[in-house]
């Protein structure tokens, strides 16, 4: 029979010594997760960035991904969104007793190889194993210190009226990969998450010396939620138009049959930018040679009109409100 998780191995004991040195070490080998010590000790100059967060997207695998990818890539990317540098990550398991061995190493190896892609280093963690039941197969808490670079400002209260709203690429390809694996849906175009780490792309459009007022990774509420938060905080008006929207053929026949609103539909490889007018062109052509930017667009402006709402010109000529959900559209997508 295949190996399992028990709830030994979350005991503190030989067997749990025995998981992190066979299982963990070797993938993120690294001097500060070497020593095992209760924290991981570093020395940083500067302004940090600091962020935190979960993931207990179901299923652990999909399209694109898995829970292992999901977490390197969404903590990269929360730091990345502050113009930060991403260094350093900690990673917190919370594993159901009975996880197959295969699929808990399946995942370690896809954070190595996502770390990997971004440079950064897992310095720290930890591992708690629950009772059959207690948990859904696999939990991640991961969190990130990063390192931001002088005269980086950038904060969703920045918009400025002209500003352009810059969108690197196609919305919607993670949530219809989760939610299609999850209910074992089949589409005639296949759909995979757009999963991936975006500091690299970020630090090329930072290198411009553009004016990066405003910028976030549309993730849960998707581009119309973050987009709202932005006119929020702001206080300014934001008019996006449909047809410069890039949405996957697959996506929006997806959308289309479920019922969904692609602008509320999880991202986890794209990023939102509001920009200085005079450098927005400019940045489309540098973020079109990465390969997670050869999507972007200019998808919209803040105006002077309504202030803290989104509106969007749609393909007809016609304005609407783009409102933030009041609920969650697809609940366990990340």
């Amino acid at each position: 029979m295949e190996d399992k998780i028990l709830l030994a191995h979350g005991s503190g004991g030989k067997l749990s010594h025995d998981l992190v040195k066979q299982n963990f070490l070797p993938l993120f080998d690294n001097a500060f997760l070497n020593k095992l010590d209760d924290s991981a000790v570093f020395e940083l100059q500067g302004r940090l960035a600091f962020t935190t967060d979960s993931y207990v997207v179901n299923p652990i695998f999909f399209p694109g991904g898995d829970i292992g990818k999901l977490a390197v890539c969404g903590t990269v990317n929360d730091l990345s969104m502050m113009g930060a540098v991403p260094k350093y990550l900690s990673i917190g398991l919370i594993i159901e007793e009975g996880l197959l061995m295969s699929e808990l190493k399946r995942v370690m190896d896809s954070m190595r190889k996502a770390a990997q892609e971004a440079a950064v280093k897992i310095v720290t963690g930890d591992t708690k194993v629950v009772n059959k039941g207690g948990a859904d197969r696999l939990f991640i808490n991961s969190s990130g210190v990063g390192v931001i670079p002088q005269g980086v400002d950038i904060s969703g209260s920045n918009a400025r009226v002209g500003d352009k709203v810059i969108l690197s690429g196609s919305i919607g390809d993670h949530g219809i990969a989760v939610i299609s694996q999850r209910e074992g849906l089949q589409f005639s175009s296949s759909v995979k998450s757009d999963c991936a780490p975006l500091n690299r792309l970020v630090a090329e459009m930072l290198a411009s010396g553009a004016g990066i007022h405003c910028m976030r990774d549309p993730t849960r509420g998707g581009l119309a939620s973050t987009l709202n938060e932005f006119a929020s905080s702001s206080n300014a008006g934001i008019r996006i138009y449909e047809q410069s929207l890039p949405v996957h053929e697959g996506v929006q026949a997806a959308c289309e049959m479920l019922g969904f609103d692609p602008l509320y539909v999880a991202n986890e490889g794209k990023l939102v930018a509001v920009v200085a007018a005079k450098v927005a062109e400019k940045l489309i052509d540098i973020m079109h040679k990465n390969k997670y930017g050869k999507e972007a667009a200019i998808i919209g402006e803040v105006v002077p009109e309504h202030p803290g709402r989104v509106v969007m010109k749609t393909r007809m000529g016609a304005s609407r409100i783009v409102d933030m959900l009041v609920g969650e559209q697809l609940p366990r997508i990340c």
